[in-house]
């Protein structure tokens, strides 16, 4: 049970569960762990101003290993040596990268706020992220939350074709090397449904989940 948080079958049709609360590593980790995630969205009534959301959508959008997809393409272009990948060597700037909205669209809800308690659950050990470099340049890379076998992949982003599907590719290989169970994408876009991205409804996300803290991976 949610220690800040309404039953998640109380979200609304669009998968709003509540609106403000506080934007901390306690709230962000109870919420992961409940099956809610953070999206904060412009005020329409005052402008460059945003509420706090809290959403668990019905359906959900998760990654299945047996199911992830990867296409002959990408898998010449991730053996061809053209990015080298890392682990968490520049989580603020692959987050950095995400909030400029560089080759995706929306990055505006990665506010200054979500940007600073997201650190923090870095310096945590709770956030991590998968990079993507040409030379010494950060090219693209993915971000995200890792609680026991869950991990809540939050954004991604390139500045160099490809980058971007080459860090989500490393990082779905090294989830299943750890152990992990759950790979949670929130909500199914035309880029992630060429991986294989499967929508599931909230009750079997929420026995996933339940399943999935029980296990003690480790990112």
């Amino acid at each position: 049970m949610s220690r800040f948080f309404p039953n998640v079958d109380d979200a609304d049709e669009n998968g709003l569960l509540a609106i403000g609360g506080q934007l901390t590593p306690a709230w962000l980790l109870d919420a992961y762990s409940s099956g809610i995630f953070p999206w904060p969205f412009e005020d329409y009534r005052r402008a460059k101003r945003y509420l706090l959301g809290w959403f668990a959508p019905d359906p959900r959008c998760i990654f299945d290993f047996d199911t992830f997809h990867v296409s002959r393409r990408m898998r010449q272009t991730c053996r061809n040596g053209k990015f080298r990948i890392a682990v968490d060597t520049d989580f603020e700037g692959v987050m950095r990268g995400c909030a400029e909205g560089t080759g995706r669209q929306g990055g505006t809800w990665i506010t200054p706020q979500m940007m600073t308690v997201y650190c923090q659950l870095y310096k945590l050990g709770y956030a991590h992220s998968v990079e993507t470099y040409v030379g010494n340049e950060l090219a693209g890379g993915i971000y995200g939350v890792a609680v026991k076998g869950l991990f809540a992949a939050e954004s991604m982003f390139y500045r160099h074709r490809d980058a971007s599907k080459a860090a989500l590719i490393a990082l779905m290989e090294h989830l299943q090397r750890q152990g992990f169970q759950l790979v949670d994408i929130q909500m199914k876009t035309e880029h992630t449904a060429r991986f294989g991205a499967v929508e599931i409804s909230r009750s079997e996300y929420t026995q996933r989940l339940q399943k999935a803290l029980k296990a003690d991976a480790v990112f």
